[in-house]
């Protein structure tokens, strides 16, 4: 009889546990977004998360164990968002077309991601280097495209010997390039680099550029 309202008192505890952590990994991604690993303040993440630094430090263990588990979640996140595209069914071509959109369209509803991999690039990659689950993901992904080549091959619409990890490289850089760039690109080009009507154009230009070098 004991059991009962001891398992209900924990259901609680767990939540509330649950919702703080959330609140935390929330308000550290703004913070590391917005000022870096380096210039990351816990005490402001523990006041915007409604939470104390001994919780941070208990769940977390460190500044830099929050700070890669949210650069994890980062790279779950948009991995995840890739495979939800269910590109397997859809033909080669277009599933690539998707794919390059797809891309550009989440660097820029996600600019938080974009700062995240540069401060953790400042750092030489040391958090990523730790973590297991950012490899899995990543390997899928990268199977993911090599798929969408293989049938692109079998089906012949592209040409044979495209490395998908060369070709994933290529379809994240002309989109992370044109966001990182976007204030001093506006100026040095003299064109507002971020109205629909650009943002459209260079969405045209990014698709066409990757379909030319896969094609036969």
């Amino acid at each position: 009889m004991d059991i009962e309202p001891q398992e209900t008192a924990a259901k609680p505890r767990i939540r509330d546990a649950e919702a703080t952590k959330a609140r935390i990994l929330e308000a550290a991604k703004k913070e590391f977004a917005k000022n870096g690993l380096g210039g990351g303040r816990v005490d402001d993440i523990a006041e915007k998360a409604r939470a104390n630094k001994r919780m941070i430090y208990h769940y977390f263990g460190s500044k830099e164990g929050l700070f890669q588990t949210v650069l994890e979640n980062a790279y779950v996140d948009i991995r995840t968002a890739e495979q939800k595209l269910k590109l397997d069914n859809v033909e080669p071509r277009l599933a690539l077309e998707k794919l390059v959109r797809f891309t550009f369209d989440y660097y820029l509803k996600n600019p938080e991601f974009i700062t995240l991999v540069n401060s953790e690039n400042l750092h030489r990659a040391k958090h990523l280097k730790k973590s297991e689950v950012v490899k899995v993901y990543s390997r899928k992904f990268v199977a993911m495209v090599e798929d969408i080549l293989n049938r692109g091959v079998a089906a012949g619409v592209f040409r044979a010997g495209v490395d998908p990890v060369q070709l994933n490289i290529t379809i994240a850089a002309i989109g992370y390039y044109y966001m990182t760039n976007r204030f001093t690109g506006s100026i040095v080009f003299e064109r507002d680099l971020m109205t629909k009507e650009a943002l459209e154009e260079r969405l045209r230009f990014n698709i066409d550029t990757v379909l030319r070098l896969v094609e036969p």
